[in-house]
């Protein structure tokens, strides 16, 4: 009796995290990722911007609420609803609801995996290990550096992140910070689109030099550099550390 409780115990605080899991699975096997193109935005774009229009806060609730949730399932879909924000609150109004979902649903997560895996990444496999030796060195700037340069799976950052035991407030201060330049950037190119579709101008490739379209796009190619510069940072500050033979 006593062996069963000992083991039945940590299956009993991973099973919250299950279920997230299960619920990530069974959305996408029922469909609910086709609602996160582009094309369905488009299709149902007059809706959508009536909803915005006229639901006032009512529909940015319902827009953090339904981003929050689909970062907790942990499924894809978070760049399409930057996007979304974009399209129906403009940059700025979506840059700021889209923050506030893209932080609480992740925080879900790192509640759950700080209560369900205390003590896993220590065994883990050598990726969640690298991760885990990054938080324990500097928790806080290391997950900033991880919310503005992806190198890592969003999903597995949040999850090695409460294996850690890091602060909660710590931790929703670096997600939130970190993400405002991607989440700005993809906000400000769903505002472009939108606002081009709304014109009825045809879908050809002068579209990109539209300026609500190029800098965005400007942006996305910058962010996209930075885990080379940092890699190579990172490089140098290593050679320099390493003791001279």
């Amino acid at each position: 009796m006593a062996d069963g409780s000992v083991h039945s115990h940590p299956l009993r605080r991973c099973a919250p995290l299950g279920l997230l899991g299960l619920a990530g699975v069974l959305f996408i096997v029922l469909g609910g990722h086709r609602y996160l193109t582009f094309a369905a935005l488009a299709e149902h774009r007059e809706l959508l911007c009536t909803l915005a229009a006229r639901g006032g806060a009512l529909t940015a609730l319902g827009f953090i609420l339904v981003y929050a949730g689909l970062t907790a399932l942990s499924v894809p879909g978070a760049v399409m609803m930057t996007l979304a924000g974009g399209f129906l609150f403009g940059p700025w109004l979506g840059t700021v609801y889209a923050l506030i979902g893209a932080t609480l649903g992740p925080t879900l997560v790192f509640l759950v995996a700080r209560a369900g895996l205390a003590g896993f990444a220590a065994r883990a496999g050598p990726l969640v290990r690298r991760l885990e030796a990054g938080f324990r060195e500097d928790a806080f700037n290391y997950l900033l550096v991880l919310r503005l340069i992806p190198i890592f799976p969003f999903w597995l950052v949040n999850l090695v992140a409460g294996a850690t035991g890091m602060p909660l407030l710590a931790y929703l201060t670096a997600t939130f910070f970190g993400m405002i330049p991607g989440t700005f950037v993809y906000s400000g190119l769903g505002n472009g689109i939108g606002a081009l579709i709304a014109a009825g101008q045809p879908p050809d490739l002068r579209i990109l030099f539209h300026p609500s379209i190029l800098l965005p796009i400007v942006g996305l190619a910058a962010l996209a550099l930075l885990p080379v510069f940092y890699k190579r940072w990172r490089g140098r500050g290593r050679r320099h550390h390493e003791p001279a033979r």
